[in-house]
C-alpha cells in the first residue's frame, strides 16, 4: 500500500526548508501565487484523548508553527473526537460550514470519514491526512513510516527473547484498533519481522486502542496459554502495553516477559527504567506535527514548489493512489536510550522522568 520515492534524505531536506526561510518565498515558474495571505485558518481534527501526545504535543506544536509561519495572522481551529467516529464528522461538518481554509484530519475512522473528505472537497478545501491515512479524495498525507514501527517493535522484541529464541516461543499480539489503517500497517510490519521465529500464541485487534480494552484480552491469553508460558507481548502502543502489564500482574506474574509498546509516553518511559516495559518506538512528534503545519500553510497559500518538497514520498490509499507524502522515520526506545532520545528532544526533562519512585532506577541508568 506504500510506495516510497524517496528516503531520509527528504527528512533533511524537509527540515532545512524553515531555517533556509525557503518557505516564505513565493517562488517563480512552477511555484504559483500564493492564493491566500497570512490570515490562514487550519481545522485540525485529532481523534481520541487515550493517548495523551494529540493535546500534549500536536495540537501546540502545530498551533505554535502556523501562528510563526504567517507571522502571528494564522489560527488553528481545533477539535478531538475523543474516539467517536459520528463526533468526528460533526466536527469535521462544522469547519466545512465555517470555512476553515485547510483541514488536517487524523480520522476516528478512515473510512467512515470519506464522505466528509468528499464534502470537503467539493467545498473547495483541501484536506491533508494527518498521522493516519485516511480515505476519499485527500490532497496529501503525513506519517511516521507505519510498517517499519512495527518492524522495529519485533525486532527489538526478538532481540529481548535472546539468542536462543525458536518457533516454540510464545508470542501473543495486542494490535491497534481494525478502524485505523495505522494499526494494520503497524501488525504487517510486526508480522514480517515474527513470523517463522516464534508461535503467535493469540492475537487481537484492540477497539479504540483501550488499555482497558488491551487489559480484557491479556486477561483472555492467560488464561488458555497459561502465564509462565508467554514468552513476550507485541503490544501495538504505550497505553495498552500498560493495560497487559496490569493483566500480567493481575493474574500473579512475578516476572514479567519482554512487552513492546510506541509513542514514548511518559509513565512507558518510567516503566522502561524499572523493567516492566521492555521497550517503546520514539517518533519525533515536533518533526512530524511541524511539518504538517508547513504543509498546510504552503497548500493555502499556492506555494507550490515548496509543497512539493515538503511532500516527495507516495503512498496508496484503498480509494487514491500516489498520494504526495511525508513518511517520518522512528526508532527504538529501550532503557539505554531514553537520554538520546526524549530527553535530547526536549520530549521530557530528567526531571519529569527521574520522580522519586524512579530516583534509583534513573541513577542505575546514567539519567541525571
Amino acid at each position: 500500500m506504500r510506495r516510497i520515492a524517496m528516503s531520509v534524505a527528504v527528512s533533511t531536506m524537509t527540515l532545512s526548508l524553515a531555517g533556509c526561510g525557503v518557505l516564505n518565498a513565493t517562488g517563480d515558474g512552477a511555484s504559483a501565487s500564493p492564493t491566500k495571505g497570512d490570515d490562514v485558518t487550519v481545522g485540525l481534527l485529532l481523534p481520541e484523548k487515550a493517548n495523551t501526545r494529540y493535546d500534549k504535543f500536536d495540537y501546540p506544536i502545530i498551533r505554535d508553527q502556523v501562528t510563526a509561519l504567517t507571522h502571528k495572522k494564522g489560527r488553528v481551529q481545533y477539535a478531538n473526537a475523543d474516539a467517536d467516529s459520528a463526533r468526528q464528522a460533526g466536527q469535521m461538518q462544522q469547519m466545512i460550514d465555517d470555512k476553515v481554509d485547510i483541514i488536517l484530519l487524523d480520522a476516528v475512522d478512515s473510512h467512515a470519514i470519506a464522505g466528509q473528505v468528499q464534502k470537503a472537497k467539493d467545498a473547495g478545501i483541501p484536506v491533508i491526512a494527518y498521522d493516519r491515512l485516511a480515505e476519499g479524495p485527500i490532497d496529501a498525507y503525513i506519517s511516521f513510516d507505519n510498517e517499519l514501527v512495527g518492524e522495529v517493535q519485533a525486532r527489538t522484541l526478538l532481540e529481548a527473547l535472546g539468542s536462543g529464541v525458536n518457533t516454540s516461543d510464545k508470542v501473543v499480539m495486542v494490535n491497534g484498533s481494525p478502524t485505523d489503517p495505522n494499526a494494520k500497517q503497524f501488525k504487517q510490519g510486526a508480522l514480517s519481522e515474527l513470523n517463522g521465529k516464534v508461535t503467535i500464541a493469540d492475537t487481537f485487534d484492540t477497539k479504540d486502542w483501550k488499555p482497558e480494552n488491551a487489559a480484557a484480552e491479556m486477561t483472555e491469553a492467560i488464561s488458555k496459554i497459561g502465564k509462565s508460558n508467554i514468552a513476550g507481548v507485541y503490544a501495538a502502543n504505550d497505553g495498552m502495553a500498560g493495560g497487559v502489564i496490569k493483566a500480567l500482574k493481575a493474574a500473579g506474574a512475578t516476572s514479567l516477559p519482554p512487552i513492546t509498546g510506541q509513542d514514548a509516553e511518559l509513565d512507558a518511559v518510567q516503566r522502561i527504567l524499572v523493567g516492566e516495559q521492555y521497550m517503546s518506538v520514539y517518533k519525533s512528534y515536533p518533526d512530524e506535527a511541524e511539518a504538517a503545519a508547513q504543509m498546510a500553510v504552503t497548500k493555502v497559500q499556492g506555494k507550490d514548489i515548496q509543497f512539493d518538497a515538503l511532500t516527495q514520498d507516495r503512498v496508496d490509499s484503498p480509494t487514491t493512489k500516489a498520494i504526495p507524502s511525508k513518511l517520518v522515520q522512528v526508532s527504538a526506545l529501550t532503557k539505554s536510550k531514553i537520554k538520546e532520545t526524549v530527553v535530547a528532544d526536549g520530549i521530557y526533562t530528567v526531571d519529569d522522568i527521574c520522580t522519586a519512585k524512579y530516583r534509583a532506577a534513573c541513577a542505575a541508568a546514567g539519567l541525571k
